[in-house]
């Protein structure tokens, strides 16, 4: 039967590399481009995307957060391979972590807070679930709409794309 950390790094494994092919298609020339005045611009939301793994790689060395502690800036990207090299690394990161995750670490509480105030309890393996694989799917999700509005074309994330089909020659899955 396989660990929870070996479930958790599959699950990373696949859904980083739908993330890559997400991030590869963020147009350099685009990155300061903002749906709405009030949202993050493309550059932002792709580099929040790239780091995602790395924060939860350093979360689960701890028993909590406290959100309050964070940045509230979001840092955008330089350069495409700045931010492919960045998200790259962030994956390594939080493999080695998992690659160091026991049953009873795993399984142990961490709490997330704002301001010494708790928001969430889950194990350490919830907390990587949570905040690492479901957050990047969500962001990732919007960074497909700001793809879909500046027009680039969309890759498969699960199933199909308008843009792609997986069964003609020569189109990457």
């Amino acid at each position: 039967m396989p660990t929870t950390a070996q479930l958790l790094l599959n699950e990373l494994d696949a859904e980083a590399a739908t993330t890559r092919r997400v991030l590869e298609r963020v147009p350099a020339e685009r990155y300061d481009w903002r749906p709405h005045h009030r949202s993050l611009s493309a550059g932002q939301l792709a580099q929040h995307v790239a780091s995602i793994p790395g924060a939860v790689a350093r979360f689960a060395g701890a028993d909590g957060f406290d959100v309050a502690a964070a940045p509230s800036d979001y840092k955008a990207c330089g350069s495409r391979e700045a931010l492919l090299g960045s998200f790259d690394a962030a994956v390594a990161s939080l493999r080695d972590a998992l690659a160091r995750l026991d049953e009873p670490a795993a399984s142990a509480a961490w709490t997330l807070s704002f301001g010494g105030r708790e928001i969430a309890t889950w194990s350490r393996a919830g907390m990587i679930r949570t905040m690492g694989l479901n957050h990047l799917i969500h962001h990732r999700g919007e960074l497909v709409v700001y793809l879909r509005l500046l027009d680039v074309p969309v890759p498969i994330v699960y199933g199909r794309s308008a843009d792609e089909n997986p069964f003609a020659q020569g189109t990457a899955a």
